[in-house]
């Protein structure tokens, strides 16, 4: 039984982003959890300490992790530091982008910003217009056509993921 491929347009301009408008896809009422306001604004208090002691503890690592790959140049032992480095460097910016462009990691706006600017760097974004495409992400999350972070399309073409 032959399988039937449909290939779908994920530009923003497209065609895909017209039918997402026609379903209601675009824009829709995503489900919410089950709690009380009053409870969620206690969940969702935002404290400077624990994130700067993370960002410190963060930067102190690539630090140690950038050292120790240096003084081991040369030997087996570079490599188990390197990769330390690297897994600290790109998965640990990456995180760090994402929530201080939600504001959410520090309470204060400027450390916010500050720590954005330095992951957006360490992860080759511009942050400007990052910024602006994770929001419209997070408005269609996941629709074809309307969301522009959609990195890799549905049975995907492997030559351009490499």
């Amino acid at each position: 039984m032959p399988v039937e491929i449909c290939k779908r347009d994920y530009r923003l301009t497209g065609e895909e982003t017209k039918h997402a408008e026609e379903r209601g896809l675009a824009s829709a009422q995503w489900y919410a959890c089950p709690i009380p306001r009053k409870r969620m604004k206690e969940l969702m208090q935002r404290r400077n300490g624990p994130a700067i002691r993370h960002t410190l503890l963060w930067f102190s690592l690539l630090i140690v992790t950038g050292v120790i790959a240096y003084y081991t140049w040369g030997t087996w032992w570079c490599v188990p530091a390197i990769i330390a480095y690297g897994v600290l460097y790109s998965s640990a910016s990456d995180s760090r982008w994402h929530e201080c462009g939600h504001g959410t990691a520090f309470k204060t706006p400027w450390m916010n910003d500050v720590v954005y600017q330095i992951a957006c760097f360490m992860d080759f974004r511009q942050p400007t217009p990052w910024r602006w495409s994770h929001t419209r992400h997070h408005t269609d999350t996941i629709i074809v056509g309307r969301d522009p972070e959609i990195q890799v399309p549905v049975l995907p073409t492997f030559w351009i993921l490499a």
